[in-house]
């Protein structure tokens, strides 16, 4: 079934060991639309500047992106300028952030997607993502995921919205810093307490948590041995996880933990390469194939 994402569409500027990109198509809405785009129809609500690169546009396009919702304004699209160090690539160095459009944008939906079941709230400012939610008529299933700075500044929104979502997605330190529990089990239950029936904490490469009042599980990482560019490792993620479930149109115990397999497997490939190499280029096959290696790393059968 169809998936609808709200979340931001930038412009990065990313220095990592392995180099370093300019202006390369970015933002938490593409990469998790990129990743989604692989398991349903995907359609991308946000809004980018008159500098928006027309190959960027129509790149989306050819991957068979819907964006009807995507809106152009005068402005500059939001730019997000970082760094990783070589002895901390998982944690981002923000060097500069131009919010540009984002400051005006209300986000608008066609009519025809007001009735589609899945959405995802991706990270973006929670007041957007209410004013999004109050669009659909009655959703199957809603995700949401968020950053430090809404914690810090917009909490009260944030716990607002937390009611109204079925899936709430976090990395280990914003599920510390919501709940205010260091122990991530601890977490997970705060955060579940809080709304949403299901919560999933990302752990990097130490790999992943599910949370919710049925049981609970947690699988390693895929194990990769060259990061290149962990930008949108987690957005890419929430796509394969958003992406298999609204495929799958079911929330049992093995459809979650496929769907976290799935999720696990494709954000592996977004680390190999700068920005979106890697996740533009995939197919079924390539992720059906590194799968099965994951499952044997894990004996899982």
């Amino acid at each position: 079934m169809s998936l609808v994402v709200l979340g931001t569409v930038a412009l990065d500027h990313v220095k990592t060991p392995s180099g370093v990109k300019k202006d390369m198509l970015g933002g938490s809405a593409s990469h998790f639309a990129m990743s989604a785009r692989l398991f349903t129809d995907i359609h991308l609500v946000a809004v980018v500047g008159r500098d928006f690169p027309l190959k960027h546009l129509e790149f989306l396009k050819r991957k068979g992106i819907d964006c009807t919702s995507l809106t152009v304004s005068n402005g500059k699209t939001f730019r997000w300028r970082g760094e990783y160090k070589k002895d901390d690539l998982n944690t981002a160095l923000t060097l500069a952030t131009e919010l540009g459009v984002l400051q005006t944008y209300v986000p608008v939906l066609k009519e025809h997607q007001k009735s589609l079941p899945n959405i995802f709230l991706a990270n973006i400012d929670p007041d957007l993502q209410l004013a999004l939610l109050e669009h659909f008529k009655s959703p199957r299933l809603v995700g949401l995921d968020s950053m430090n700075l809404w914690i810090t500044h917009k909490q009260k929104s944030l716990r607002r919205l937390m009611k109204k979502v079925h899936l709430f997605v976090a990395n280990d330190g914003e599920a510390r810093a919501l709940s205010g529990e260091n122990n991530l089990i601890m977490a997970a239950r705060r955060l579940r307490a809080m709304g949403p029936r299901m919560v999933v904490i990302k752990k990097g490469e130490h790999g992943v948590l599910f949370y919710s009042d049925q049981g609970m599980f947690s699988f390693p990482a895929y194990p990769v041995d060259h990061v290149v560019d962990p930008t949108g490792a987690g957005d890419t993620f929430a796509g394969g996880l958003m992406g298999y479930l609204s495929k799958a149109g079911k929330l049992d115990d093995k459809t979650l933990r496929k769907a976290l397999l799935y999720a696990t497997t494709v954000a592996s490939f977004n680390v190999q390469g700068f920005g979106m190499a890697r996740t533009a280029t995939l197919t079924m096959r390539d992720i059906e194939e590194r799968m099965k290696g994951l499952i044997r790393f894990f004996a899982l059968t």
